[in-house]
């Protein structure tokens, strides 16, 4: 896998003609409450991974983790229907705009 692009199209071939057995397929049979469950198992574990830097794996576990979200977020974008595209389009959009951090509350004690 080189890109995220080719990581998603991979789950989409995967949705579109099931591989019998592959863990994606188990995702997509197992349906969006399943999705969203690792989704959020994943996140965690990269929350866990920034605060616990380098622990047992060589190339390092936030890598590791990022590496599993992001198979686990294009899973659920194709299982909600999200093209890729679409997420690229809504980054391009806020390229160079300023976040309005004034107006959100600060996050205090993670």
């Amino acid at each position: 896998m080189q890109n995220l692009d080719e990581l998603y199209e991979m789950v989409k071939q995967r949705k579109e003609n099931p591989k019998e057995g592959s863990y994606t397929d188990y995702l997509f049979s197992k349906g969006l409450d399943k999705i969203l469950k690792k989704v959020g198992e994943e996140s965690t574990e990269v929350v866990v991974a920034a605060k616990n830097p380098d622990k047992p794996r060589g190339d390092g576990e936030l890598v590791y983790e990022s590496a599993d979200l992001l198979y686990h977020l294009c899973v659920l974008w194709v299982e909600q229907g999200v093209t890729f595209d679409q997420i690229k389009t809504e980054l391009a959009k806020r390229e160079g705009l300023m976040s309005e951090y004034k107006d959100r509350p600060e996050i205090k004690d993670l």
